[in-house]
């Protein structure tokens, strides 16, 4: 009787162990597709990495513009010697801690008609998740930011909406012309007096602060004039700053004259700041 169960046990042992094989296998098989198919929607959610910006470096600033530009902008005073102007023209760097993100350099001069400013600044801009925005994007967060502190309108058109269809045309009244009689002074009455001061000049408005096309990719000039003063000329201060991918560049040109009374043309300061930053531009675009 001993016998004979232990050859029944015998008999069945080896089909358990292998129908137990069998379900662990399937087991395993399910749960590995299950993850398989999660992991696959997951990735399939994560968007890629946009890709790093143009640039990864910045020109040195005290060395992109060139003497006959600076000397231009910057006429250097009779009194000084070699070693003066030299100095002059060299400029001095901004202080940086990391020379692939943020630099600049300052140019002062002092002649005796005016005292002249001149600053360049690069600024390289990183998006520290590309996932979420390029470095591009970012740039252009700061370049929008810096244009909102200037209180200038967002570039794009601004014409107004057409007349619903049907709608009458309205027109202005058109007052009629005085006729010649009723031209001259009542009879018996004071004559005004003529005045003989100028009249006072209005502001072009194609010089004040304003958005600067086919400068980098995006560009804005912004024009102040200082406060005058009963022993002090008024500065102008003209200030462009435009992007290209993602460096934010910024021009800075300062003139004071000498003498009260005194104000610095704006048509002659903002060429002189718009032709830098446009021979920058295209030292990028090199």
């Amino acid at each position: 009787m001993d016998v004979e169960r232990t050859r029944v046990r015998r008999r069945f042992l080896p089909g358990i162990a292998m129908l137990t094989a069998l379900v662990a296998g399937a087991t395993g098989c399910t749960s590995g597709s299950g993850i398989g198919t999660s992991d696959q929607k997951n990735g399939g959610s994560t968007a890629a990495p946009a890709q790093p910006g143009k640039y990864r470096s910045l020109p040195q600033p005290c060395k992109a513009v060139d003497g006959k530009r600076l000397r231009a902008m910057l006429p250097a005073s009779d009194s000084l010697t070699t070693e003066q102007r030299e100095q002059l023209y060299a400029g001095t760097a901004e202080p940086s801690y990391d020379a692939d993100r943020h630099v600049g350099c300052r140019w002062n001069a002092q002649t005796p008609e005016a005292t002249l400013l001149l600053s360049v600044t690069f600024e390289r801009v990183v998006s520290y998740d590309r996932a979420a925005a390029s470095d591009d994007d970012k740039a252009r967060q700061v370049y929008v930011r810096r244009l909102t502190d200037a209180h200038l309108p967002f570039p794009g058109p601004t014409a107004s909406p057409p007349p619903a269809a049907g709608a009458p045309a309205s027109t202005a009244p058109v007052a009629s012309a005085p006729s010649a009689a009723g031209t001259g002074p009542a009879p018996g009455a004071p004559e005004a007096p003529v005045s003989s001061a100028p009249p006072s000049p209005t502001a072009s408005p194609e010089l004040g602060s304003r958005v600067l096309e086919g400068l980098g990719n995006e560009g804005f000039l912004d024009d102040k004039l200082g406060a005058a003063g009963a022993t002090a000329a008024q500065a102008r201060t003209v200030r462009i700053v435009f992007r290209t991918s993602n460096v934010i560049v910024t021009v800075e040109y300062s003139v004071q004259p000498s003498g009260p009374g005194r104000v610095p043309p704006a048509t002659e300061t903002q060429d002189k700041a718009r032709q830098l930053a446009e021979a920058l531009a295209e030292r990028f675009n090199e």
